[in-house]
């Protein structure tokens, strides 16, 4: 089932667009999936985050590689920005964002008009262990989160809606 959770704009992109962000089990088409991110919860509730210097606290994810399925890509970010190893099996999607052009795509664009960002989620059955990204990481940290932290860190991101209640999860 799928139902809409909010829909809006995204600061980042310069022109006329719509963004629309859903809970689904469902996987968008992969053709249109640019990029995985990963809601990875432990046993007290805490996300795994992750920070990139001069962007703040965020999921993490990234761009699919060529030949890729949205699950490995979360994984391989995951691993590439937290250093927790999840297999792609353990990942579930429950949500994406649906991104429309309304207008010509500005210079550097690198999107298609109407492109998908899929979030998927896990649970551990015990506590979070500390992580580090691996040397050569974009991201300088990551660290296990309460929500009530990652709404103060993550003010303004999209995918805070899905954080309702009892998070993700």
């Amino acid at each position: 089932m799928t139902h809409l959770v909010v829909t809006g704009t995204l600061p980042y992109i310069p022109v006329a667009h719509r963004m629309d962000l859903m809970r689904s089990g469902s996987l968008p088409p992969l053709e249109q999936t640019t990029c995985a991110f990963a809601f990875v919860s432990d046993r007290a509730g805490r996300t795994l985050m992750t920070r990139v210097d001069g962007r703040g606290w965020d999921l993490p994810g990234g761009h699919l590689e060529a030949g890729e399925t949205a699950a490995d890509a979360a994984a391989r970010e995951l691993y590439e920005e937290t250093g927790l190893r999840l297999p792609s099996s353990a990942l579930s999607v429950f949500a994406w964002e649906r991104i429309e052009l309304l207008a010509p795509a500005p210079d550097g664009y690198r999107y298609p008009p109407l492109a998908y960002m899929v979030m998927f989620r896990a649970s551990l059955p015990a506590l979070g262990s500390p992580t580090r990204p691996p040397a050569g990481s974009e991201t300088s940290a990551a660290e296990w989160l309460a929500i009530e932290e990652i709404n103060r860190v993550c003010a303004g991101r999209s995918w805070l809606a899905l954080l309702d209640g009892a998070g993700p999860l």
